[in-house]
């Protein structure tokens, strides 16, 4: 799916290290990760030399460890905001997503870590959830009430934010990482509700 042009032009290029999983980040979605390949070492490393962030892009072939994947095109940006020590004595991290991006030309450094270029997409504008969509904020609501976590206590006017309730159920439905992809790269925020409120009744069946 093509970007709007808004979303490309106009904007910083930069050159990003890229992490390819299996799953898809949103903007203001928690990823926490498990590092135990040096590449990735590298790349925490260098992100908290620099204060800066990685690229979080769905893998579209290939696995998360060994050779490099192909990741997709669009992608999040993650910052690291924590770093711990796993019960094995691995690092973890966690991060928060930020902007998305798309990512150009990519390269593989020689330690086998995904670099691109990414340009940088604006903010979605702030919208207030019509009406319409009500029944997605009170969805959500049960859900954060189930998952807990730091969304679940999230003020009233979150729920009142088109972006917000979309972002944080396309990660929280069990849909497959396609559909989740397919969520992060619409640009307007209610045709995305359009699509949630299209497959709610998939789940009320089940």
């Amino acid at each position: 799916m093509n970007a709007p042009a808004a979303y490309t032009a106009g904007v910083n290029q930069d050159d990003i290290p890229l992490f390819p999983l299996n799953t898809v980040l949103f903007p203001g979605g928690l990823l926490s990760l498990r590092i135990f390949e040096p590449r990735y070492l590298d790349l925490v490393r260098e992100c908290s030399r620099n204060d800066s962030g990685f690229g979080v892009c769905l893998i579209l072939a290939g696995r998360e460890s060994g050779e490099p994947a192909t990741p997709a095109a669009v992608g999040t940006v993650a910052r690291i905001e924590d770093f711990y020590s796993l019960p094995d004595g691995l690092l973890g991290i966690r991060a928060r997503g930020g902007r998305r991006f798309r990512a150009g030309a990519t390269r593989v450094r020689d330690n086998g870590l995904v670099h691109g270029q990414v340009r940088w997409w604006p903010d979605e504008p702030a919208v207030a959830l019509p009406p319409e969509y009500s029944l997605l904020a009170l969805i959500l609501e049960r859900l954060l009430e189930q998952v807990g976590g730091e969304h679940a206590q999230a003020g009233r006017r979150r729920f009142d934010d088109a972006s917000w309730v979309g972002f944080r159920l396309a990660e929280l439905l069990p849909v497959q990482p396609a559909e989740r992809q397919h969520w992060l790269q619409l640009t307007d925020p209610l045709q995305r509700l359009d699509g949630l409120m299209r497959c709610i009744p998939r789940f009320q069946a089940a």
